[in-house]
């Protein structure tokens, strides 16, 4: 009689919850395990930097799923605790299957200073309400950081009213992932609303009297601020994986069934550098989609499928009233074309190589969402003069409509 294969979740996150959602959905009986090291039940990260920092939502409505959820699909939940080492040799023998979505962990300031009281990182629930509760009495807020949670949580803080500076080494926020022409709608967009911009330097040194007072910046100037948020990228929490003896990148390197270099054991979400099989290439993506997705695709294939993950990366981001929806994965040395007005804040973004779109995206544009997915996905090459062209319908931009 065949066993089967108990399998073990680690991480708690997005990524974890949907590995076990998969496994029950794919019709796997056995025994699912999720261990995490916080001590609540998986919840969704966006609104942290949103709606949770704002006060307009709690902890709890963030959630995945309903507190029953698990024992109604027969899902141990262990919360609290972690996995300190995975024994890759006895769980072959003990046939276990394991995903491994233990996620990313804020990359942290290295200057002096950098561990006063005050200052802030946000990854978890239990962050944004530390530093939801701080901002509440704080007369100056300055965020390190002009990337997604960086740039979200400086709207957030000023749609509260507060003082807010945005320090960065880039020209623009956003400038490593949407380059400069869009970069500098953000610029404007923050400035519009009264953020002080410090971009082009960094930090040498964070000053207190007990708590932080003062940031030191490269070209020396100072900028008050009782209250600091750092958001200078995270890190993948590939510990378990190294020791395990997976083979490891940029991250847990797994193909496009989201099988690591040790059959049955896969990963998923911040921790998996995935082979894509549109752009032929290992990609990490660190937004909610993606852990959502291929989540639900790990648990299923550790269950007995095997099916490829294809989901294009996608993310959404909310800043005072500018909403932006991209799709795809572009390279720095792509080019940029856009459709309408960067200075209206309503536009669509294309970027391309020889004509074929790797990345677009849509600002408050939303009626044009699905039929960029539509182009990203095609990979078929089209005149690059009707990108921009807004008698184009962009579902008529693929060759076959040429």
């Amino acid at each position: 009689m065949t066993r089967i294969r108990p399998l073990l979740v680690v991480g708690a996150g997005l990524a974890g919850a949907q590995a076990a959602a998969g496994a029950r959905r794919a019709g796997y009986d056995g025994r699912i395990t999720i261990v995490g090291d916080e001590p609540h039940l998986p919840y969704q990260r966006p609104p942290l930097s949103k709606a949770v920092l704002r006060g307009q939502a709690d902890a709890e409505s963030t959630r995945l799923h309903e507190d029953s959820f698990y024992a109604d699909n027969a899902v141990e939940l262990v919360t609290g605790d972690r996995v300190l080492a995975l024994d890759l040799e006895t769980r072959r023998a003990c046939l276990d299957t394991v995903v491994l979505a233990t996620g990313a962990s804020p990359r942290r300031l290295d200057v002096p200073g950098s561990r006063l009281s005050g200052v802030h990182y946000l990854r978890t629930v239990d962050d944004a309400v530390r530093l939801r509760d701080s901002i509440t009495t704080s007369r100056r807020v300055a965020v390190v950081g002009a990337g997604w949670i960086g740039s979200e949580v400086t709207a957030s803080a000023r749609q509260l009213g507060l003082e807010v500076v945005l320090i960065d080494p880039a020209p623009t926020p956003l400038h490593r992932v949407l380059g400069t022409d869009v970069g500098s709608v953000f610029r404007q967009l923050h400035a519009d609303h009264g953020v002080d911009l410090r971009l082009g330097v960094g930090v040498t040194e964070l000053q207190s009297d007990g708590s932080v007072q003062k940031v030191v910046l490269t070209d020396g100037g100072v900028e008050p601020a009782d209250v600091v948020v750092v958001a200078v990228g995270v890190l993948p929490r590939v510990e378990l994986a190294t020791a395990a003896g997976l083979a490891v990148g940029n991250a847990v390197i797994v193909d496009d069934r989201l099988q690591a270099s040790v059959p049955g054991v896969y990963a998923a979400g911040d921790v998996a550098d995935a082979w894509h099989p549109r752009y032929q290439r290992h990609l990490r993506v660190e937004h909610w989609a993606t852990a959502f997705g291929q989540g639900a695709v790990a648990g299923a294939n550790a269950s007995g499928r095997s099916e490829p993950y294809t989901e294009l990366p996608s993310f959404y981001s909310e800043q005072y009233d500018l909403g932006l929806a991209y799709v795809g994965h572009a390279d720095p040395d792509d080019r940029f074309t856009v459709r309408g007005d960067l200075t209206e804040r309503q536009f669509i973004g294309f970027f391309h190589r020889d004509g074929v779109v790797s990345a677009a995206m849509a600002v408050n544009m939303w009626d044009a969402v699905d039929d960029l997915k539509a182009l990203v996905a095609a990979a078929q090459p089209t005149d690059p003069s009707r990108l921009e062209d807004p008698g184009t319908p962009v579902r008529e931009l693929t060759a076959k409509h040429r």
